[in-house]
């Protein structure tokens, strides 16, 4: 199993135009935390795309050609890319550019987007909201592909036979589906028999057994060697030397976020004892190593995935802490699992 990093850089909010400060702050911070991620023999860091200013990631491709020049071997990826509401021609041209930097480390996770702010961003009609997605997913994997383009849709000018420049180091741009379990989102990952990435955050993972058994059943359907798919399991993610110390310095900024998005959304009030019952019988990997560790075999049991991505929470959490609990996932919970797995 691959075992690596996702973020979606939370950040306070500076909240006027220009020296953004907590901005700067927080990329720097960022930065520093891939390169210890690369360093402590992690497989994989993820930046999220958002358009919130408690955000800072909108554009990962950026932050992912910023990390590769300070890395040396962690494959880099989205977590996720709002497909929907950008040009493919474009994202692929940022992708590939960043391969090109890394030396061929790159990867994107598509999805169709959780949060929304980007549609009236960038002028795309919510109604459209699958269509988009199916459209321009499809569009990306052919400029994947295949050097020179000719293709016609309903939301994008066609292109005739026109070259799509620079091309990746690596023959293609790896692509994953990123999803939250909606069962059609299943089906399509499985019938183009693409990887795909779940998002567990509020359920016990066992609900979501169901959920890859249709992925796969799809898949099977579609003509794909399902021994050969690979599918990813992102959790929220905190670790410290003793359980009791990795609750009381996760909580406060768990708490933050839940509360902040779930104000948007209709989502009733964190309580401690939710937050006791989510991080014990639930989709949490917050508490010890040895925690971290039967939680991730836990999933792995579940569902045979090949990664699994350690969703990090900030907010008011000590950017010190955060980099001790990386450093602890790569020395000590990774090695673990690995050894456990008998890789």
């Amino acid at each position: 199993m691959e075992i690596g990093i996702s973020t979606f850089g939370e950040v306070q909010p500076d909240g006027k135009s220009g020296t953004a400060i907590h901005a700067h702050e927080r990329v720097q911070q960022l930065l520093e935390e891939v390169k210890l991620a690369d360093e402590v023999g992690l497989d994989v860091y993820a930046f999220g795309e958002h358009h919130r200013p408690d955000f800072v990631i909108s554009a990962p491709e950026i932050m992912i050609a910023a990390a590769a020049s300070t890395t040396k071997s962690i494959r880099l990826s989205s977590s996720v890319t709002v497909l929907s509401s950008a040009d493919p021609v474009r994202t692929f041209q940022n992708f590939a550019t960043a391969d090109l930097i890394s030396g061929g480390r790159v990867e994107m996770i598509a999805g169709r987007g959780s949060f929304i702010e980007s549609f009236p961003l960038f002028g795309y009609n919510l109604d459209e909201y699958d269509d988009l997605f199916s459209e321009k997913l499809g569009m990306f994997m052919q400029i994947n592909r295949q050097e020179k383009l000719t293709w016609q849709g309903r939301f994008r000018a066609p292109i005739n036979n026109q070259g799509i420049y620079p091309r990746p180091l690596q023959p293609a741009i790896p692509v994953w589906l990123g999803v939250g379990g909606t069962p059609a989102s299943a089906v399509r990952a499985g019938k183009l028999g693409l990887p795909m990435m779940i998002a567990i955050l509020g359920s016990a993972p066992r609900h979501f057994v169901s959920f890859v058994d249709t992925y796969r059943e799809a898949a099977q359907k579609a003509g794909h060697e399902v021994s050969n798919l690979q599918l990813g399991i992102s959790s929220q993610f905190y670790v410290a030397e003793q359980s009791q110390q990795a609750a009381d310095e996760f909580y406060p900024s768990y708490e933050a976020l839940m509360n902040r998005v779930g104000r948007d959304r209709g989502w009733s009030p964190m309580s401690k004892a939710q937050f006791e019952y989510l991080r014990q019988d639930g989709p949490l990997v917050v508490g010890s190593v040895q925690q971290a560790i039967d939680k991730i075999l836990g999933q792995h049991e579940l569902f045979g995935n090949t990664r699994f991505l350690a969703q990090l929470v900030t907010g008011h959490t000590h950017h010190k802490q955060i980099l001790k609990a990386i450093e602890l996932l790569g020395t000590q919970v990774a090695p673990a699992v690995r050894k456990a797995l008998g890789k």
